[in-house]
């Protein structure tokens, strides 16, 4: 191994390259850099896993339930938190350093020649996204692993994923996020997810818009796969509140699973779970059902780190990378359901390319009755909306003006939200860090949890 690199000049470097919301429409470079690699995406089997919102916390299900059984496995998910390596992990821990180092060292060259070729024809190098998906697959070859779960950075047809064919196809809920890119309509977004569903394979989704559901349904049929969806061949029987997350009960493909504790809050991670389950069942053959024992295993460790996350306690603290405002919806119920909160003041940031009025709106309608006062801040990424334009925006929007405070400092907003929810030595007042996840990244650094 090359004594120059370390992780952090390889993330440099990378850094260097076009960034990951400049995503380019194409494949070519991407198969290119497999052939010359020989072809490391063709190395292992693939669950591959699309949709709007829930990717990563489903991915990480699936990927619990194969280590359970005895599988060694490859997670790729985006973005990270922390540490570039969170996002290409071995058997459920973020791949290490030395792995990590070793692989960019030598596949460097490769992409060297795909960047030269990309370069002669008057066409942009390799970008962040497709290289640190060139290394995953290199990564997983290397190992090697008897599986990879594999999650889509953006949309499915042409992205630097689909290089993989998945055995599975998983597509999580649907809904508008990234509709300059994917379209306008469920439906429009829905066809470039349905780009994952390859011949050979097997289709799980979600339960989706009719019309969304219509295009996957659609697709499956035109490559002859056989698909279940949500709400029709399996689902969420029955979910109970517990002690760190719920208590559920789960139809799926080919077996009923009761009382599975799940140490995560919301009916969308029921919901993630049951989608999980049924990837589980397909990957293994669709007929038989899984050991009971080893799924309550496998889910009574999974995390999602910066999804409704607790990060401090008197008051609480939580974390939840909800960036849309389906994502919104969904986590503020699972709040009200989960937590008892007298009061929330929101810590809240977005980035640029987001719909920050509906962000906005979802969030003033989904926390009104525990909300009053709203903190508008930003992290340090280059896309993030300044705070003093996202209050103005909520000023526009018909927020109360007393009831908006802003700060372009992190560690200024936690500290003015944390006395907010301590105010009238009120001990059921909390505070909830949302909207960008480059916010949540900083918001966990700065209270301190920086592992996965």
């Amino acid at each position: 191994m090359s004594d120059e690199f370390s992780v952090e000049s390889v993330y440099a470097e990378l850094l260097g390259r076009a960034p990951e919301n400049k995503m380019e429409p194409r494949l070519a470079p991407l198969f290119r850099a497999m052939d010359v690699l020989g072809e490391p995406n063709r190395a292992f089997p693939i669950i591959h896993v699309t949709g709007t919102n829930g990717k990563t916390s489903t991915a990480r299900m699936i990927e619990a339930g194969l280590r359970a059984h005895g599988l060694s496995t490859g997670r790729y998910t985006s973005p990270h938190l922390s540490k570039v390596t969170e996002r290409i992990s071995i058997d459920g821990a973020p791949v290490p350093d030395e792995t990590f180092v070793r692989i960019w060292d030598e596949i460097r060259p490769y992409l060297a020649i795909v960047d030269g070729e990309l370069e002669a024809d008057g066409e942009p190098r390799l970008t962040y996204f497709e290289c640190l998906t060139i290394l995953a697959f290199a990564v997983f070859a290397d190992q090697p692993v008897n599986v990879a779960v594999i999650e889509v950075g953006l949309g499915g047809i042409t992205d630097a994923t689909n290089v993989g064919d998945g055995l599975v196809s998983v597509i999580t809920p649907i809904s508008l996020d990234h509709t300059d890119l994917l379209g306008e309509t469920t439906e429009e977004i829905a066809y470039e997810k349905a780009g994952i569903i390859k011949p050979g394979g097997f289709l799980v989704s979600a339960a989706q818009p009719t019309d969304a559901a219509q295009v996957l349904l659609e697709k499956a049929r035109d490559v002859d796969v056989p698909f279940r969806f949500e709400g029709v061949e399996f689902g969420v029987e029955s979910r109970t509140v517990a002690v760190g997350g719920q208590v559920i009960s789960i139809q799926g493909l080919a077996g009923r699973y009761q009382d599975l504790m799940v140490p995560l809050h919301g009916a969308h991670q029921a919901q993630n779970a049951a989608v999980a389950i049924a990837a589980l069942e397909a990957f293994f053959g669709g007929e038989k059902e899984l050991d009971f024992d080893l799924l309550q295993e496998a889910f009574a460790a999974v995390t999602s780190p910066g999804r409704l996350e607790v990060l401090r306690t008197a008051p609480t603290v939580l974390v939840d990378a909800a960036h849309n405002p389906e994502g919104i919806r969904v986590s503020a119920e699972a709040i009200d359901e989960a937590f008892s909160f007298s009061t929330l003041v929101p810590v809240v940031g977005i980035l640029r390319e987001k719909d920050a009025a509906e962000i906005l709106v979802q969030l003033r309608d989904s926390l009104g009755k525990l909300a009053s006062e709203f903190c508008f801040t930003q992290s340090t990424s280059p896309r993030a909306i300044p705070a003093a334009e996202l209050a103005e925006l909520a000023l526009e929007l018909g927020f109360a003006e007393d009831s908006i405070h802003s700060t372009d400092k992190l560690d200024d907003a936690l500290e003015w939200a944390v006395e907010r929810a301590e105010a009238n030595n009120d001990l059921a007042g909390g505070v909830l860090v949302t909207g960008s996840i480059t916010l949540v990244a900083e918001a966990r650094i700065l209270l301190g949890k920086t592992e996965e």
